[in-house]
């Protein structure tokens, strides 16, 4: 580790690799709700943070391991699964009366299709306006599940249904 008069050291979050300051500061001064999805190696993880000075305020989340209260056999770490926790989220935001957020990816690379772009397409599907371009959504079939199964998207159709709060 440097040191002398002139070396600073960094936040500790910073050195963690955990946070990008210049990131997070570019999302909250937009002043819109940011919609953090955070992936990890089991799970989805959709949330809804509001800025506060004494630390973020989450309105409304979901992890896709609840997905199995209403009746999805599948894996938690899919892309279909990360659509319905996003699309849980957004309903959820909704009751909350969140109608506008910006996505929030974190440290996380983007790739086009996959699970980051699908919790965001079920959040733009339950009615939170996220500005984004069509070309990053995954493909309608790979969110319906037809390459992980052909009967799942009955079963996607039916947990669809049973989310209405």
């Amino acid at each position: 580790m440097s040191d002398g008069p002139r070396y600073h050291v960094k936040f500790r979050r910073r050195r963690e690799n955990r946070t990008d300051y210049r990131k997070r500061l570019a999302l909250l001064k937009s002043g819109l709700p940011r919609a953090v999805v955070r992936k990890t190696l089991k799970n989805t993880i959709v949330q809804i943070a509001l800025y506060h000075e004494s630390g973020d305020r989450i309105v409304a989340s979901a992890v896709s391991s609840e997905l199995k209260k209403f009746g999805w056999e599948f894996s938690t770490k899919s892309v279909p699964a990360a659509y319905l926790t996003g699309y849980l989220a957004g309903l959820r935001a909704k009751k909350a009366e969140i109608e506008k957020a910006v996505l929030d990816s974190g440290l996380l690379k983007p790739t086009k299709g996959g699970r980051i772009y699908a919790a965001m397409k079920g959040l733009v599907d339950a009615g939170i306006d996220i500005p984004h371009g069509d070309e990053t959504e995954p493909d309608e079939e790979r969110l319906k599940g037809k390459h992980l199964n052909e009967n799942i998207e009955k079963i996607i159709d039916q947990i669809k249904e049973k989310m209405v709060i």
